[in-house]
């Protein structure tokens, strides 16, 4: 009887780990779906850092498109801000 005891137990161990590989937490299936959710996640991450890339290269776009306006508003068409000179000053004629 003890010798048939070992091989029962070995059998019902077995039959545990394949239970637990084909439908517990680290199945085959809860693998592959996990995977599938880190390639979601990874392609969701990827597009926000799209988007977050191009809405810095926007505000940096009106940053200096702000600055340029006011350059040729000061240059062109003499634009002061309060509390400033406006001095024009022309080249000497050459000779």
């Amino acid at each position: 009887m003890g010798s048939r005891l070992v091989p029962l137990v070995l059998l019902a161990l077995l039959v545990a780990i394949h239970a637990q590989l084909w439908t517990g937490r680290g199945s085959i299936q809860h693998v592959n779906e996990m995977h599938q959710r880190i390639e979601a996640q990874q392609a969701a991450n990827a597009k926000a850092r799209q988007d977050n890339d191009r809405l810095t290269s926007e505000v940096q776009d009106l940053k200096e498109g702000l600055d340029m306006v006011e350059e040729k508003a000061r240059s062109e068409l003499g634009m002061v801000r309060q509390g400033e000179i406006y001095v024009h000053v022309t080249p000497a004629a050459r000779r």
